[in-house]
């Protein structure tokens, strides 16, 4: 049986690891840490929770033992897709490295740039980063990647899949041609593969799992469920209850950040111990949320896709996806975070009619059936609440009914009876109504055409002004109808202010 001393780790490395209370490595570190060691390039797949993070973790630090880092010139890279898992791969360092002094920089958003770059001029060995952030120094001259030569991007798919293919590619074309390059996935698409060809040299493939399959430990359940919102948080609710004696903590995945937090504000109104992770919180408070559910101080967890990839949290037993993943990828990754380290773990999954299709992708993907945890969706009852009820507003009073469009409903629309016909005619001054044999009936009277207008405003020019003790009405000082009102006076007219009669003296 292979032990971490047949690998070539350093005396310090193995030390770390003993204290941590490893022996035996994983299939994925058996394989990975040997060729990393002889400056390889590494395309590692294996499912998710068989300890990816520690195959390119030891052997950096083995490597990084001589040398030293100089200011804004890190001497290895890591990208990680999110910030938990960047901040968690930091943790391992700080883990196994507890007997080497190496400068350890993270570079995330939603902290300082100023406490960053501090950690920069002090000289980084090991750079943690984000795509985003790491850019951000860059441009802002602050960092220099001319001395990297080990660039490890982690999660690869998920780095891939979430656009940063532009902001790989840049970063790859700042960092020497020489560099050494480690992938670490659980999954990898052909579509995917094609596009690390670019970044990778003659890598070793590692292949410990078949990709895109789901650990044996983890029993997968399907629960049929209502479309409406409140009906699939009232299962949710009912199955936590059901796995009450056996439930020790669990995670709650939705699709939609808006999701995590109305289904987290269901969970506490009803008393449950209830936490909520997604992107939109600023990073402290995910920080603490994510701590405090690792520390055992919160047993449920609503979270996005954010807590799906390769966070490091080893006993929980439950995985309830509220919503059926998109992406079939990201199912493998969901229930990847029970089941792990050898422990057993249950993931159930909601699915409703318009999910078909997505399990349908997912079964396909993982090669296998998952079963229903009580009847299929063809024994689902009708929901107790129609579909179309009538929406309620304020004091109880139905809402009014959307505005229908132009010609829907038009034949409804149009007056049916005499009295409705008349009615309308008495409204309009060009329909009049003329009854024939006891029935109405419509004629529309002929709008003048222009010729006759024409004639008309002539005939109407030609007439004499009238005199000015004829006026009635004010004259009213348009342009147009000065014609009809005869030559404008000059001055004040007849009527001449009393001020202007005064005798003045010259």
């Amino acid at each position: 049986m292979t032990t971490f001393a047949d690998l070539g780790l350093s005396p310090k490395v193995l030390d770390a690891v003993e204290a941590a209370g490893y022996t035996i490595p994983t299939p994925i570190q058996a394989g990975a840490i040997p060729h990393a060691l002889q400056r390889k390039d590494v395309l590692g797949i294996a499912q998710t929770g068989t300890g990816k993070t520690a195959s390119f973790v030891l052997p950096m630090l083995t490597l990084l033992e001589q040398g030293r880092a100089r200011a804004r010139m890190p001497r290895t890279l890591i990208l990680e897709p999110t910030r938990e898992l960047a901040a968690q791969v930091e943790e391992n360092f700080v883990k196994y490295g507890k007997n080497h002094r190496l400068n350890v920089a993270l570079l995330i958003g939603g902290v300082s740039f100023d406490d960053q770059l501090r950690k920069l001029e002090r000289g980084a060995d090991v750079l943690i980063a984000t795509p985003g952030r790491l850019l951000d120094h860059f441009e802002r001259g602050k960092l220099l990647l001319s001395a990297v030569d080990i660039l490890v991007i982690d999660e690869a798919d998920r780095m891939l899949d979430m656009g940063f293919i532009p902001d790989i590619e840049r970063i790859c074309k700042l960092i020497p041609f020489t560099r050494q390059t480690l992938f670490f996935s659980a999954t990898m698409p052909p579509e995917i593969t094609k596009l690390t060809e670019q970044f990778l040299h003659s890598p070793v493939r590692i292949e410990v799992a078949k990709a895109a399959t789901t650990a044996k430990t983890v029993e997968q359940k399907l629960v049929k469920s209502g479309k409406k919102d409140w009906e699939k948080r009232a299962i949710l609710r009912d199955l936590i209850r059901a796995e009450a004696d056996g439930l020790k903590n669990a995670i709650i995945f939705c699709n939609r950040k808006k999701d995590v937090s109305e289904l987290f504000r269901s969970l506490v109104k009803h008393e449950f111990d209830a936490g909520a992770l997604h992107g939109d919180m600023d990073q402290r408070a995910r920080t603490t949320m994510l701590a405090n559910f690792k520390d055992n101080k919160l047993k449920i967890l609503v979270a996005s896709d954010v807590a799906a990839r390769g966070l490091d949290i080893p006993d929980v037993s439950h995985v309830f996806n509220f919503d059926v993943p998109i992406h079939s990828e990201d199912y493998v990754h969901r229930i990847g975070r029970t089941g792990r380290a050898g422990r057993s773990g249950k993931a159930f999954t909601l699915v409703t009619q318009a999910d078909v299709k997505y399990l349908s992708s997912i079964e396909k993907l993982i090669g296998e059936d998952i079963s229903w945890y009580d009847g299929d969706l063809s024994t689902l009852p009708v929901s107790s609440e129609p579909d179309e009820a009538p929406r309620r507003g304020r004091g109880g009073r139905d809402k009014p009914a959307p505005k229908r469009r132009r010609n829907e409903g038009r034949e409804r629309e149009r007056p049916q009876s005499e009295i409705d016909i008349i009615a309308a005619a008495e409204k309009s001054k060009d329909i009049e109504v003329e009854v024939q044999d006891d029935q109405p009936v419509i004629h529309t009277a002929e709008k003048p055409n222009k010729a006759a207008i024409k004639a008309e405003n002539e005939q109407r020019r030609a007439r004499p002004a009238p005199a000015r003790s004829e006026r009635t009405e004010p004259r009213r000082d348009h342009r147009r109808d000065r014609d009809d009102m005869g030559t404008a006076p000059i001055g004040f007219g007849d009527e001449i202010p009393a001020f202007m009669l005064i005798d003045t003296k010259i």
